[in-house]
């Protein structure tokens, strides 16, 4: 009888590597797009800046897979036999649901999948639990962390529209001051620009890269003598205020003395801080599964106590991954990223629907596409007839040119946006997901990577009078994809359970 379980053991692990594959195929979209989009920087160095960030991502991550563990349901009402079914399910659900939205080429979040997998294997094991000792189906509240799950539900929902609204907010005013002739700037401005979005992803690689890591808790001197976690938590401020200057005066002698071009600095550095962060948080998403049910394996087969008898609390205290694991999962996620032809399917619909030129679509409208369009449309009729007639000129000169980028002549030279929208892309994402990540909020970064992209292309234009039910039809089918996943992956791995 124990071999069976050092099997299902050897084909976690197995399923762990196929999960790192479809996943890093989806995720991929959330640091690639801004990249490359704007081309702004030659593909082979995005893939290499991509690449070194997974990798450090990925060693940073310090294995502590709590979700996989506790997050979602509570370890000591179940038994190893239990626990180990969950997990199966739980892995052959992830790896089929995912490569299916990668075919799709649908961006999905694998946070969510993991999670509404854990919870659904859970929850079918708990009523089976219930219905075999004829106990009460209100009980099902001591097997769950339901609080976790709302938390997540009402993740999924509040990132959809806050990164929607602020992503068209802050693209609208950045448009207005650097105008599509953004190179013809003052040298200042553009320094101010920089130093905005480059002090922004700078301190969202500090509460992303540093927190959770082994080095958080690392003491300095020069901090004066507290931990690195408690210096970021309470001298925030200050952090934030040398970051701004620092980067500044750097920006201005990048763009006056050196002639760099700043935008391509802070593309280059956003995709590397996006793809260190996928790797150090989403890590957990492919491996922690298996990882968990190796550890449940090790303490069950020193035990010596029946399957069906040895309480699973021991998952509910911290263990780390062996750096061993996660050097060899970042070298994996690396491989993938360079090799897999469904990461170029997902990425390319994200670009689709945020090109500013006119693409064939590959999205057909549907009547919630017409009624949302047709609302705003009336809506902007109201803001133009109440918007005096001079303010209106004004902001249709510092909008003019939106079409600049048609004129390069190779079709496929044609960036699908340009270096503005990028960088407020890459700004605004790393902005939202470390402030969630500092209130210890849920969040995917699927979801707040995605909905930037599409409230920068709106406030940018991007969706015309003729493309807009297309591209709003997209977004919708995305998002209805969405909430697809949460629900496959509930009931897939509970029948499987």
């Amino acid at each position: 009888m124990d071999d069976i379980y050092l099997i299902i053991i050897i084909v976690l692990g197995l399923l762990a590597m196929g999960d790192l594959i479809v996943g890093v195929s989806n995720d991929a979209v959330n640091f690639l797009t801004s990249a490359v989009g704007s081309k702004a920087i030659p593909f082979k160095y995005i893939m290499i800046l991509a690449s070194l960030g997974i990798a450090l991502g990925a060693l940073f991550s310090s294995g502590l897979m709590e979700v996989a563990r506790k997050g979602i349901f509570n370890p000591g009402e179940f038994y190893f036999d239990e626990i180990m079914m969950i997990f199966t399910a739980v892995m052959l659900t992830d790896i089929l649901l995912l490569d299916f939205f990668n075919t799709l080429g649908l961006p999905t979040s694998t946070t969510v999948s993991i999670v509404f997998e854990l919870l659904g294997a859970a929850v079918f094991m708990s009523i089976i639990k219930i219905g075999n000792s004829s106990g009460d189906f209100t009980e099902l509240l001591n097997y769950i962390n339901t609080s976790k799950a709302i938390q997540i539900i009402l993740g999924i929902i509040l990132s959809v529209v806050i990164a929607l609204t602020i992503g068209a907010i802050v693209q609208w005013i950045c448009r207005l001051i650097l105008t599509y002739e953004f190179d013809k700037n003052k040298n200042w401005v553009t320094a101010l620009f920089g130093a905005i979005a480059l002090a922004s992803i700078t301190y969202f690689i500090l509460i992303k890269g540093i927190k959770g890591t082994p080095f958080s808790d690392s003491k300095f001197e020069l901090l004066g003598g507290v931990k690195i976690v408690e210096f970021i938590e309470t001298d925030y401020i200050k952090i934030i205020i040398s970051n701004f200057f620092l980067w500044f005066g750097l920006s201005f002698i990048f763009i006056k003395f050196l002639k760099f071009n700043i935008y391509k600095i802070i593309i280059g550095t956003g995709t590397f801080a996006l793809a260190l962060a996928f790797a150090g948080n989403d890590l957990v998403n492919f491996i922690g599964v298996p990882i968990a049910a190796y550890q449940s394996y090790q303490a069950w087969i020193v035990s010596g106590i029946g399957p069906n008898e040895f309480n699973m609390a021991i998952l509910a205290s911290k263990v780390s991954t062996p750096s061993l694991l996660l050097v060899f999962s970042g070298l994996v996620m690396v491989l993938t990223l360079w090799f897999s032809k469904k990461a170029k399917s997902v990425l390319k619909t994200s670009l689709d629907l945020s090109n500013q030129r006119n693409v064939r679509e590959r999205f057909q409208p549907n009547f919630i596409s017409i009624f949302l369009v047709k609302s705003f449309q009336s809506l902007n009729k109201v803001f133009i007839n109440v918007i005096p007639k001079k303010t209106l000129e004004i902001i249709e000169n510092r909008f003019s040119g939106s079409n600049k980028i048609l004129k390069i002549s190779d079709e496929n030279e044609v960036p699908s946006f340009d270096m503005v929208r990028a960088s407020v892309n890459l700004i605004v994402a790393s902005v939202l997901i470390s402030i969630a990540t500092s209130y210890k909020l849920p969040l995917s970064t699927t979801y707040v990577t995605f909905m930037v992209a599409m409230g920068t292309s709106l406030a940018d234009r991007a969706w015309g009078s003729d493309s807009a039910v297309y591209r709003v039809a997209g977004v919708v089918n995305v998002i209805s994809g969405w909430f697809l996943t949460a629900l496959i992956a509930f009931f897939v791995s509970g029948v499987i359970v």
